[in-house]
């Protein structure tokens, strides 16, 4: 048991979140969350494969206002763990270090993130 004395280490509490740390985060979930969207992939084509009928369940599932949500809330993990993997690839390379540029690369990737899916999902809806 700690002394009442001594101090206890620094929490989560005591810092403020930095859009380091939330970036970080947020790549981890988007991790956890592209593998959830795999099973429904793989779920799509085993019903496909399967027959008419049960592909045609599948579709109307994943067409539903929910199922769609799903569907761009996957397709906007995709693009921000790849604008991110792009990041941490320069940063592999030693690039992009300075607290000012780890900002920067920051914004960038969530505005990367945005454009790409709003272009994938209005290509999409257009074709």
């Amino acid at each position: 048991m700690p002394s009442p004395t001594r101090p206890l280490s620094p929490h989560l509490q005591v810092y403020k979140p930095q859009i380091t740390s939330l970036l970080s985060i947020l790549h981890r979930l988007t991790g956890v969350a592209l593998a959830g969207g795999l099973l429904i992939f793989a779920w799509a084509l085993g019903a496909a494969a399967y027959g008419p009928d049960s592909y045609e369940t599948v579709r109307a599932i994943l067409g539903s206002w929910f199922g769609r949500l799903v569907l761009f809330c996957w397709s906007a993990a995709l693009f921000y763990h790849l604008c991110n993997g792009i990041r941490h690839l320069f940063w592999d390379f030693g690039y992009g270090f300075a607290n000012d540029q780890v900002t920067k690369s920051g914004y960038a990737v969530l505005a990367g993130t945005a454009f790409l899916t709003l272009a994938a999902w209005a290509a999409a809806l257009a074709g």
